[in-house]
C-alpha cells in the first residue's frame, strides 16, 4: 500500500506541467521515490507532516520549467498547521503574516511605492513564472528542520542548475546563506543573481530591507524583452 507523499508524486507526474521538471535525474534515477517514501515512513509513524499530501509538490506544479523568469528560495515549510501551502515564503494562515513574509511584502510595498498586501498568498507570483521553491517541499508539524536531509534538495539543486542551463533569462532571488551558496549553480553571463541578507527579523545584520529587488528585477526583465511580474497581491 503507497503512502499519501507516493500518490502526491504520482499524481504530479500525470501534470502536464511537470514534463520539463521530470526531466531532472532526481524524477529520472528513483531519488524521488525515495524521498517520498522516507516522509511516507514518518507519517506511517504518526507524525504530522506538512503541508498537505497534495500541496507538496506546489512549487513545481503552478511554475513549469519552460516558464520560469524568477526563482526565489525558501528553507522549508511553515511548520505550523494550515500555514503552508507548497510555495517558499507563502502563508494562507488566518493569523498576521510570518515575520519573513511581512518583511518581504513591506520591501515589496516600499520598492515599488503600492499598499502593502493583506493577502500572504503568493500563488499569483507563481503562475507568473516565479518559482518559489523551498530546499525542503516537507516539515513536521511544530519541528523546523525536521527534513532537510531527507535528499530535497538534490530536487533544488538540479532545478537551478536546470534553469541557468535552459532558459535564456532568469533572476536569482538569493535571500539568506543558504541560498547564496546556491548562486555558483547560476551561469551569471545569462541570469541575473541578486543576493540579500534573509528576511528574518533574526537577522541581526538587517542586510535586507532597502535592497530592491523587485523593481531590480523587473527592469532586468523588461531590458530582457520579457514580462516584467506584477508583484501586487490584493485586487
Amino acid at each position: 500500500m503507497t503512502g499519501p507523499i507516493t500518490r502526491a508524486l504520482a499524481e504530479f507526474r500525470a501534470k502536464p506541467t511537470a514534463a520539463g521538471w521530470l526531466q531532472l535525474p532526481f524524477f529520472q534515477d528513483g531519488s524521488a521515490e525515495a524521498v517520498a517514501a522516507k516522509v511516507d515512513a514518518v507519517i506511517a509513524a504518526g507524525a504530522q507532516v506538512l503541508p498537505p499530501p497534495e500541496a507538496v509538490f506546489t512549487s513545481i506544479s503552478l511554475t513549469p520549467l519552460e516558464g520560469v523568469k524568477v526563482v526565489v528560495l525558501g528553507q522549508d515549510p511553515y511548520p505550523t498547521p494550515g500555514d503552508s501551502h507548497g510555495l517558499a515564503f507563502s502563508y494562507r494562515g488566518s493569523r498576521r503574516l510570518p515575520a519573513s513574509l511581512r518583511t518581504i511584502l513591506a520591501e515589496m510595498a516600499e520598492d515599488l511605492g503600492v499598499p502593502m498586501p493583506t493577502s500572504g498568498d503568493l500563488s499569483k507570483w507563481a503562475r507568473q513564472g516565479v518559482l518559489l521553491i523551498n530546499t525542503a517541499l516537507t516539515v513536521e508539524a511544530g519541528q523546523s528542520g525536521a527534513h532537510m536531509k531527507f535528499g530535497w534538495s538534490a530536487l533544488v539543486d538540479q532545478a537551478i542548475a536546470a534553469i541557468s542551463a535552459r532558459q535564456p533569462a532568469v533572476v536569482f532571488l538569493l535571500w539568506g546563506g543558504p541560498a547564496r551558496k546556491r548562486a555558483a549553480l547560476v551561469d551569471r553571463t545569462k541570469h541575473l543573481v541578486i543576493e540579500a541578507g534573509h528576511p528574518s527579523p533574526l537577522n541581526r545584520l538587517n542586510d535586507f530591507r532597502g535592497t530592491k529587488p523587485f523593481s531590480r528585477a523587473n527592469a532586468w526583465l523588461v531590458q530582457k524583452g520579457l514580462e516584467p511580474v506584477d508583484w501586487r497581491l490584493d485586487p
